[in-house]
């Protein structure tokens, strides 16, 4: 299988491993009129661990990277592509050249050129150097090249990138005191962006100041803007309830709140901005000697879930049904590919395609084949708390119903990642997709199994490869009916079973801000009165 684009996969919970890919949706204004200067509090649940920007896949990480560092290419509210470091871009599936803005400097004063550019998209890419951005962003093996005459970069993929611009265009640039001296990003800055960081407290705050001197980014930039912070501190709140009575008491001006403190947060408050993101996703390993290897199998475990309740159960209520594997709102391809490709809900047909599959009920109600019982390894991110417990307790209760043996298996991030890493035995699992764009699926969906490569689930749909590589030579939203041809054979097959997006708010006390990639926009913040 050709490498389709950049990779990116997110766990439930504050784990989240490489970019969380949700969509900003409109809300109420905040009444009020713009106050210069101030303080901008965030509260984000966990600590980002190191912030070099190229040695992190964390959510948590990329929101803090958000005010330290620009990319070529932006991606605003809507999910269309803005200038931000690049004031001009073109691309093809296999090269992509950006013109950079002028005056742009770094955060210690130099200059940014089109070779401080060049060298991260090369860094990246030389897989000697154990990027975590590699794959996500640029496609392993690409060469940069750059006039610094022209303020130009060139960029060459060895193999076809459908959205080669844009994922190129979304690496974080860092300046050359920090390609020179990695050590500095772990705690530190060195980039472009609209602010300095001026203290990190692990676990606790990290306080940045506005630089006065900016004048580019997402857009356009801040030029005459009112209303901007002068600092902003990132407080670290691991505890959902917190967070929503610091917000309610004006100690911190932004949050996500999405469990039971969400409604009273929504009556006092009149700003929020809405995060939408995959939550309900089933996986079945296939593995070769698996019973979820068959299709039939997996179609008719698939057809004795109510997809319907189990959104319910797992969003608190609080769903929507999914429409593909791309976050809602993101991307250029907007077909809907979930809807007519899964099994309808009907666990008579469920037990008569299990028989038809060879599984007869045994004795004690577990169904058996060849003197083996059906008999399911089940799990499912405990860091979701009591929803998704109860979510992978309606599929237990359900599977049994119709004859399968399931242990349920709740698992902390940490252990989680060791299991789909191949560390663990695992027959279905629960775990959200999280991507922006269609090519960032392909390597979990073919390819390499662990530890070689990221098809944790050892899917083989020949369908969909062929798809895959008929868009892959299509530039941009020229593929589109090519990777909604690939998403419907995943789902015909039961690969992937979608059923539950989330709508997750960020409310806003005395601020008002965008979301682009799952983050705050840093050059939206307006502190209001």
């Amino acid at each position: 299988m050709k490498y389709a684009g950049p990779t990116t996969i997110a766990m439930a919970g504050a784990l989240t491993i490489a970019l969380t890919a949700c969509s900003g949706s409109g809300g109420t204004s905040t009444s009020g009129k713009p106050v210069e200067g101030g303080t901008f509090t965030l509260a984000i649940s966990a600590d980002p661990g190191t912030l070099d920007p190229h040695a992190t896949a964390l959510s948590v990480a990329h929101q803090v990277g958000a005010f330290l560092y620009d990319s070529l290419v932006a991606v605003d509210a809507s999910g269309k592509e803005v200038p931000a470091l690049a004031g001009t871009w073109k691309s093809t599936a296999t090269t992509a050249s950006y013109t950079l803005r002028k005056g742009i400097t770094c955060s210690d004063g130099t200059p940014l050129t089109a070779t401080d550019v060049a060298d991260n998209i090369n860094y990246v890419a030389d897989p000697k150097n154990g990027s975590s951005a590699i794959g996500l962003y640029v496609p392993p093996g690409a060469k940069a090249k750059a006039d610094d005459s022209a303020g130009t970069v060139t960029v060459t993929s060895p193999v076809p990138d459908a959205f080669l611009g844009r994922n190129v265009g979304g690496l974080p640039i860092v300046c050359r005191g920090g390609m020179k001296d990695r050590s500095i990003l772990k705690q530190g800055g060195s980039g472009t962006g609209m602010f300095t960081l001026t203290e990190a407290v692990a676990d606790d705050h990290y306080s940045f100041t506005r630089r006065k001197d900016y004048a580019w980014g997402p857009g356009g930039g801040t030029k005459g803007a009112r209303g901007l912070p002068d600092t902003v501190v990132l407080q670290v709140v691991p505890n959902e309830a917190t967070a929503a009575n610091l917000l309610l008491v004006n100690q911190v001006n932004a949050a996500v709140i999405t469990g039971q403190d969400r409604k009273r947060v929504a009556e006092r408050l009149d700003f929020q901005r809405s995060m939408h993101a995959p939550l309900g996703e089933l996986w079945f390993n296939q593995r070769r000697g698996a019973p979820t290897a068959d299709a039939g199998v997996r179609r008719a475990l698939t057809q004795a879930l109510d997809l319907k309740e189990l959104r319910t159960v797992v969003t608190n209520g609080g769903g929507e049904p999914p429409t593909g594997l791309v976050a809602k709102g993101q991307g250029p391809c907007t077909a809907d590919t979930v809807e007519g490709n899964l099994p309808d809900h009907d666990r008579a047909a469920a037990e008569r395609a299990l028989d038809a599959a060879g599984w007869k009920p045994g004795t004690d109600g577990v169904r058996q084949k060849d003197g083996k019982r059906l008999s399911l390894t089940f799990y499912y991110p405990t860091s979701r708390g009591i929803p998704m417990q109860n979510a992978a307790e309606l599929l237990r209760s359900s599977w049994q119903k119709v004859g399968v043996k399931v242990s349920l298996r709740g698992a902390a991030d940490a252990q989680f990642d060791q299991v789909i890493s191949g560390e663990g035995s695992w027959d279905a699992l629960f775990l959200p997709l999280t991507v922006t764009l269609p090519t960032q699926a392909v390597p979990f969906l073919s390819g390499p199994t662990p530890p070689d490569g990221n098809n944790f689930g050892s899917v083989d749909n020949a369908a969909y490869e062929a798809h895959v590589e008929a868009a892959s030579a299509l530039p941009g939203a020229k593929g589109c009916d090519e990777w909604a041809a690939a998403e419907k054979a995943l789902f015909q097959q039961a690969d992937v079973v979608p059923f539950a997006d989330l709508v997750t708010p960020v409310f806003g006390n005395r601020a008002t801000f965008e979301l682009a990639d799952g983050s705050i926009v840093p050059t939206s913040i307006r502190m209001v009165g």
